[in-house]
C-alpha cells in the first residue's frame, strides 16, 4: 500500500501511550505533517503537558485495558474529529515479575500491553473500515516478544501476543476485498523512553531516541513493510537476524528452552553468532 495519502494535512491519528516516548515522538511528527492528533494516556498530568506542546492536539485520559473506555474514546474521536486514519496502539508498561509470583504485575502488564492493543483494534477497526479510505493500524511490539529473553516473562508474553495478534490482523485485513486498511508491527530496538528513564536517567550510547524510531517507522511503512524491526546504536539487523534464527532453532533442533542463555550452549551460541559476523 502507498501511504503517501495517509500522513497528510487534516487526517487524524490516535496514539495510545501518547504522553511520552515513541507515542509522543509520533504525535509530534504527525502534527508537523499537518495531521490532527489525539493523544491517549492513563497519566493525566503527563498527558496535559504533552498535549500542550502540540498545536491543536486533542487529549483523552483513558485506561486502554478497558474495552468500555476504548469504545467511548472511539465515539469521542469520531464525534469531534470525524475520522481516524492512523491508529497507533502504543501504550505499554512493565514491572519486575516471575512466572509464579507477582500476579498483580502480570494483570497490569497484559491488561495494558496486550489487551490495550486488542481493545484498540476492537473499538476502532469497523469504523475505520467503514470510511473506505486508506488507513493504518500500527501496534507496538518488542524484540522481547520474539526472542523472549529471561528476566521479564510478563512483558515477553504480552509482546509475543501482540506479534501473533497483529499478524492475524494483517492477514484478515488483506483478505477483505477492497480493504484500504493495513496493519503493521512496530518492533523497536533499545529506545530511550520514560520507561527506561526510571532506571537510567541519561540516554545510554547504545540507545536510539524515540524520534529515530518514528523516522525509521515512517520509512518502512512507506515501503509497505509489515515487520518494522528497528536497529539501535548497538544491535544491527544482522545481529537481530542471528538472534531470531537461534531462538527458532531451539524448537527445530529440540534444544532446551531459551538455550541462548543456557550454560551448556554458551560456546555453541557464541560460535554461531561469530561465524556470521
Amino acid at each position: 500500500m502507498n501511504n503517501n495519502g495517509i500522513f497528510v494535512a487534516n487526517n487524524v491519528a490516535v496514539i495510545t501511550g501518547g504522553a511520552d516516548g515513541i507515542g509522543l515522538a509520533a504525535a509530534r511528527r504527525f502534527s508537523s505533517m499537518g495531521m490532527r492528533v489525539c493523544l491517549v494516556d492513563i497519566y493525566k498530568e503527563n498527558l496535559e503537558v504533552a498535549a500542550s506542546d502540540i498545536d491543536g492536539a486533542m487529549s483523552v485520559c483513558v485506561d486502554v485495558g478497558s474495552i468500555e473506555a476504548m469504545r467511548a474514546l472511539k465515539d469521542k474521536v469520531f464525534t469531534e474529529l470525524g475520522q481516524v486514519d492512523v491508529l497507533m496502539n502504543n501504550a505499554g508498561t512493565g514491572g519486575a515479575n516471575n512466572c509464579w509470583t507477582d500476579y498483580d504485575v502480570w494483570q497490569k502488564t497484559l491488561g495494558t500491553n496486550l489487551w490495550g492493543v486488542i481493545n484498540g483494534v476492537q473499538a476502532f477497526t469497523e469504523s475505520m473500515l467503514a470510511q473506505n479510505t486508506p488507513g493504518l493500524i500500527i501496534n507496538t511490539g518488542s524484540k522481547q516478544g520474539i526472542t523472549t529473553p529471561p528476566g521479564n516473562p510478563a512483558y515477553n508474553v504480552s509482546k509475543a501476543g501482540i506479534k501473533s495478534f497483529t499478524e492475524a490482523l494483517a492477514y484478515s485485513l488483506r483478505s477483505q476485498e477492497g480493504c484500504k486498511l493495513s496493519a503493521h508491527l512496530l518492533v523497536p530496538g533499545f529506545t530511550f523512553t520514560g520507561m527506561i528513564r526510571r532506571f537510567l536517567p541519561e540516554q545510554p550510547p547504545s540507545a536510539w531516541t524515540a524520534e529515530q524510531v518514528v523516522d525509521f517507522m515512517l520509512e518502512k511503512i512507506d515501503l509497505g513493510d509489515f515487520y518494522i524491526l528497528c536497529p539501535d546504536n548497538d544491535v544491527d539487523r544482522e545481529l537481530d537476524n542471528k538472534r531470531m534464527e537461534w531462538a527458532m532453532g531451539d524448537l527445530i533442533h529440540n534444544r532446551p528452552a531459551l538455550s541462548r542463555w543456557h550454560p551448556d550452549y554458551e560456546e555453541e551460541y557464541a560460535a554461531f553468532e561469530n561465524a556470521r559476523l
